[in-house]
């Protein structure tokens, strides 16, 4: 951390049906960090009740989280897909409680809808009407962002936190609009393992990477090659946190039911072109 660095501590909302969004944001904001945050004596900190809160008894749960958590924060960031979320008590959601109590004390909040496709069987009917009145409703008290990938979500929200930044917080650090503070960066930044996982599963016929658990230990297979080595904790660790990783950066999705079969997603096929592991 830069010596005598100001902290802005950026608050994540959302229900529980977007937490890859979640970490995208927390990437971006690490990302920004690591990118401006020496230059200009300001470091930006990712807070979430998952992660800011402890146990605390004599009032309601999300009156605790606002106490301990959302009070202290400069920024807020909210995501919605399909739910609203659950009731508080006070308002009919966590995330729409900490969305009021963060604008009723004049800080700015950004506001991020998915428009992304999604089985209609996973979809609970009461929570998208009640997040679709509530979609209207904000539309109508100011300006509301929507996406329809997380690749889109992703480069939006880089280039919207660095506005935001400058726009709310100009007088911290240096104030010029330097056009580096709101470019993308090229892609995420992969360890090496999920850089060689990546590009294997590029190569592979089906862009399909398989995870099994057996007797003899973990099966980490694409491309006709097994990667992990069996039998082995430390590869079988390292090999299995590089599909998490990639999973968190929206590059490979599950398929099936029982976490045993993963696909890349178009935005993995792009990157690996850009690494240079993609087909002829």
């Amino acid at each position: 951390m830069p010596y005598n660095a100001t902290v802005i501590n950026i608050m994540i909302a959302s229900p529980g049906d977007v937490a890859t969004e979640r970490n995208v944001i927390r990437t971006a904001i690490h990302g920004w960090n690591a990118v401006h945050s020496a230059d200009r004596a300001v470091i930006l900190a990712p807070v979430g009740w998952d992660t800011h809160s402890a146990p605390e008894m004599g009032d309601r749960a999300q009156a605790v989280i606002n106490k301990q958590v959302l009070q202290n924060c400069d920024l807020l960031v909210a995501v919605f897909w399909t739910r609203l979320g659950s009731p508080t008590g006070k308002v009919a959601s966590g995330t729409v409680e900490e969305i009021e109590e963060h604008l009723r004390a004049g800080k700015p909040a950004m506001l991020y809808f998915s428009n992304a496709p999604v089985h209609p069987d996973s979809v609970d009917d009461a929570q998208y009407k009640a997040l679709r009145d509530f979609r209207a409703a904000c539309q109508k008290r100011g300006l509301v962002e929507t996406y329809d990938s997380l690749e889109e979500f992703r480069e939006k929200f880089w280039r919207q936190l660095a506005q935001t930044i400058i726009r709310e917080y100009g007088s911290v650090g240096t104030s010029q609009a330097d056009p580096a503070l709101f470019a993308a960066p090229s892609g995420p930044r992969l360890s090496d393992t999920a850089k060689q996982l990546l590009l294997e599963a590029a190569q592979d016929r089906n862009g399909v990477v398989m995870c099994v658990r057996m007797m003899g230990g973990l099966i980490v297979q694409t491309n006709g090659k097994q990667l992990a080595e069996k039998g082995d904790p430390r590869s079988e660790a390292r090999w299995k946190s590089a599909i998490e990783e990639l999973m968190n950066f929206g590059l490979m999705e599950a398929r099936g039911h029982k976490g045993e079969v993963f696909g890349l997603t178009n935005e993995a096929y792009q990157l690996s072109d850009q690494l240079g592991g993609g087909m002829a």
